[in-house]
């Protein structure tokens, strides 16, 4: 590909062409085609100086990311129209030299520097040669702004917050327990004994629980989170998590399950399926007030896929329509009864890595109406 720029002090119409490639029979190969790109279409800034050191091109996003005019960019000295300097303050250009410096020097690796003021900006750049040791006829610079990367550095900052928090209290109650067993032994009754190491168990089931949190969160953030899919009965694992609540404490009269037939066998990953079933009933009931309801149905007919539809709804306060879009972000509580704010987070990434959808609403009781659909998603195997 051949960058050609406009002469300086010119509105620059730059240009980034594919040239047709002949196929066998000398006809243009199939999909080749001439593309024109300007450089405004970028979503980087993109600052191009020529053999001189004068800018011949200087894009929108680039005079949006810097704050600096075009008209004030082009034609001048790189140094002059793009002042940068490194986090120590050192002049940028000065010390890399891009056309004095290394003859097998090819660029400059991403990183921060600043501009007048303090405006943190990503750069990196590439010096294009006409042969590989030459003099330098062009050096191609791409400017990014860092608010997606500090977004995303808060967000981890917040992550291991919480972690912290969250470990230090269920491993303090470990850590003491254990050290006061050990210590005192011989002192507690077998019924003291048995409380202290039911503590211990229970604590260490959440710090496990936290840790499987994180790592279902660092593959669905990479999109590497593996499923296992074979045929499951969203129904029977409906019933099999009622069963589990109501041994754990909850009233039977809590929950109504409706099934509405006839359901298809969706192909999913059952481990996952009952951690998304968990999360959504543990918190209908921590949560939410009155009856639990939980239906069971075929998809809407929105396409030529089926697949099956679980709503779980309750009678509480319900969600606020501000908090709505908010409720599958990370950290966000519906109430101050505790939890680290990254289930439905997940729950959202593992309903998603299944090809399906859920939704957030208001229920015909006025609580939360949460509704997930799975398709079918038959392994190509066995089509």
């Amino acid at each position: 590909m051949a960058v050609g720029m406009s002469r300086p002090r010119e509105t620059h119409a730059a240009v980034v062409r594919a040239r047709e490639l002949p196929g066998p029979d000398g006809s243009p190969e199939l999909g080749a085609m001439d593309m024109s790109v300007d450089p405004d279409d970028l979503p980087d800034g993109l600052v191009v100086a020529d053999e001189t050191g004068r800018v011949i091109c200087f894009n929108s996003a680039a005079a949006r990311i810097t704050a600096v005019p075009r008209a004030a960019a082009l034609g001048r000295p790189l140094e002059h129209a793009l002042p940068l300097e490194d986090l120590k303050g050192r002049r940028w250009w000065s010390l890399t030299d891009p056309y004095g410096g290394l003859a097998t020097r090819v660029g400059q690796p991403e990183r921060n520097l600043l501009l007048p003021g303090g405006r943190e900006v990503l750069v990196s750049a590439r010096y294009v040669r006409e042969h590989p040791t030459g003099p330098v006829r062009r050096v191609v610079i791409s400017l990014r702004g860092t608010e997606a990367r500090r977004r995303t550095e808060r967000s981890h900052a917040e992550l291991i917050a919480t972690v912290a928090h969250e470990l230090r209290s269920p491993l303090t109650s470990v850590k003491g327990f254990t050290a006061t067993l050990l210590a005192k032994w011989e002192r507690f009754t077998d019924d003291q004994k048995r409380l202290m190491l039911e503590t211990v168990d229970a604590d260490a089931g959440r710090v496990t629980r936290l840790i499987a949190e994180l790592l279902d969160i660092s593959r669905i953030d990479s999109g590497r989170l593996e499923l296992r899919r074979q045929p499951v009965d969203l129904s029977a694992a409906v019933e099999r998590h009622i069963q589990a609540l109501t041994a754990s404490g909850q009233s039977p009269d809590r929950f109504l399950v409706r099934t509405c037939q006839p359901l298809i066998a969706v192909w999913a990953d059952p481990d996952k399926v009952d951690q998304v079933l968990g999360n959504l009933l543990e918190n209908a009931v921590r949560h939410g007030e009155g009856t639990v309801t939980i239906e069971v149905a075929p998809a809407p007919a929105k396409s030529d896929e089926k697949g099956t539809a679980v709503t779980v709804s309750d009678e509480g306060p319900g969600i606020p329509e501000e908090s709505m879009a908010r409720v599958f972000t990370r950290f966000w509580r519906g109430s101050k009864r505790g939890g680290t704010g990254l289930g439905l987070y997940i729950v959202k990434g593992i309903v998603e890595a299944h090809g399906g959808t859920i939704t957030v609403g208001r229920g015909p009781g006025g609580g939360a109406e949460f509704r997930f659909i799975l398709p079918v998603s038959t392994p190509a195997y066995l089509v």
